[in-house]
């Protein structure tokens, strides 16, 4: 890893094994962790807004999620404007969710791999910047879609 940054991370009840040994990993590799997620009242879309609006507002540079399949918090995530989240189901997309889509949220599930391998993919997601190129303009279509919902609503 070239660089350290702010992280936020943040699981439910099913993803909070696999928090603790990313929150460490991500320690032991000098990122600054914060961790927001659930207390025993909450369920994943209040862990996922929460860690969201924190990249939004620029607290945390990037965020990880963590829940049984991943898919769920990406969803609840991409609710948050600005923001882009991905389900991480393996190396190539980790990397991909950043060079190809500036995914600012990763998102994993505990009960589809494990840890050992969503440490690999961590690492992908973490050493991968935006690349820009052919990517720059779809993603700026995306926000253009993200634009002009939210003046629809």
């Amino acid at each position: 890893m070239s660089r350290t940054y702010p992280i936020a991370i943040g699981a439910d009840d099913a993803g909070t094994a696999m928090k603790d040994a990313m929150a460490a990993y991500l320690a032991a590799h000098g990122h600054p962790v914060t961790d927001l997620s659930a207390d025993a009242t909450e369920d994943y879309p209040d862990v996922a807004e929460r860690v969201a609006r924190s990249v939004a507002r620029g607290e945390h540079e990037r965020a990880v999620l963590i829940c049984g399949t991943g898919i769920g918090m990406a969803i609840a995530a991409n609710k948050v404007p600005g923001i882009r989240a991905a389900q991480i189901p393996d190396s190539y997309s980790a990397e991909r969710a950043r060079k190809s889509n500036d995914a600012q949220i990763a998102c994993f599930g505990s009960r589809t791999m494990g840890v050992e391998a969503a440490l690999v993919c961590l690492r992908h997601w973490l050493d991968s910047d935006f690349a820009g190129g052919r990517s720059a303009p779809k993603v700026e279509k995306i926000k253009q879609v993200e634009s002009r919902n939210l003046r629809a609503a």
